[in-house]
């Protein structure tokens, strides 16, 4: 008779999820540890993506002029924006995703189809890129392709008076620019990341949601980091692309990229097709950990959150 308390008991686990207020607060924690670890790595795959002349041998190469003609700190260009930008998107991204799931979910056993997680990763996506996602990396950009060591001299003085020089010179619709790609990137990313990270804790740890077991910090980063490799490969062409039409200035004269696919198109002929994965290399080293060091953090929210009050004890 225990036994089958006990069966009953855990086949309740799939009814059982996670309040999205609560996904929102453990991904917003990830993002703010993600951001100050792997700023400059953020930096370098923005200058490189820029560098049309070939200025920059490579990352390291990258890195050491940037800190011999700006100093160290301006590899923390755009920490404020970036570090804002990533815990709002987390938490938008990890709530947003947590509505959709239970929209795709079968109200009665609670389950969620392949097919619906990778729905809800890509609705995820899409919401975070037009209202998070695109406006501050407009603002990140605009800052982090500033050259010079006197603050004086240089355009953008912060985040902020970016933001207003922007409004000021092109208009609202400036902090959009690049949206198109950005949501084709965002959506995609999403789309895929949740699902390798819920196929990977399931295939090495064991791990279903519900099930009030809590992952150690370096089960979730190793899922976390697999889980984030694909996504800067397959969208490649639309981050660089996403990158040309966020830094090209709009005041006066004729805009060289005249929307994503003219930009595809333009870099093609211009520059070849290697040219669309431009900074490939630092984003796989700033995504996947960056995915590792997120889901670290937000898997022990979640964790301790569904150990004490969603697992149900035998008696």
């Amino acid at each position: 008779m225990k036994q089958d308390v006990a069966q009953d008991n855990t086949n309740s686990y799939p009814k059982k999820s996670i309040p999205p207020y609560m996904k929102a607060i453990s991904g917003s924690l990830g993002g703010i540890v993600e951001a100050s670890c792997l700023q400059p790595i953020d930096v370098i795959k923005t200058r490189l993506q820029l560098d049309r002349s070939g200025n920059y041998k490579g990352i390291v190469h990258c890195g050491a002029t940037i800190s011999q003609t700006e100093g160290v700190r301006a590899l923390w260009k755009g920490l404020t924006p970036f570090a804002t930008h990533l815990t709002l998107k987390y938490a938008l991204r990890m709530g947003s995703n947590a509505l959709f799931q239970s929209m795709f979910k079968d109200p009665e056993t609670g389950k969620l189809s392949s097919h619906g997680r990778l729905l809800s990763g890509f609705g995820a996506g899409v919401v975070e890129a037009v209202l998070i996602v695109t406006p501050f990396e407009v603002v990140k950009i605009k800052l982090q392709q500033q050259r010079g060591l006197s603050h004086e001299l240089l355009k953008y003085k912060g985040p902020v008076h970016c933001a207003r020089m922007i409004v000021k010179e092109e208009g609202l619709r400036g902090l959009w620019a690049g949206v198109t790609p950005t949501i084709m990137r965002n959506g995609t990313n999403q789309s895929a990341m949740f699902t390798a990270k819920n196929a990977f804790d399931v295939l090495l740890w064991k791990k279903h949601e519900g099930d009030g077991k809590v992952l150690q910090p370096w089960q979730s980063m190793i899922s976390g980091f697999l889980a984030g490799t694909a996504g800067p490969i397959c969208t490649g062409p639309f981050d660089v692309v996403k990158t040309r039409l966020m830094a090209q200035n709009r005041v006066g004269g004729e805009l060289k990229y005249k929307g994503m696919i003219h930009a595809i198109r333009t870099i093609y002929s211009e520059e070849g097709l290697v040219a669309l994965w431009k900074g490939l290399l630092p984003r796989l080293m700033r995504i996947p950990p960056g995915q590792a060091i997120m889901w670290a953090v937000s898997d022990q929210v979640i964790g301790l959150y569904e150990r004490r009050y969603l697992q149900i004890s035998a008696p």
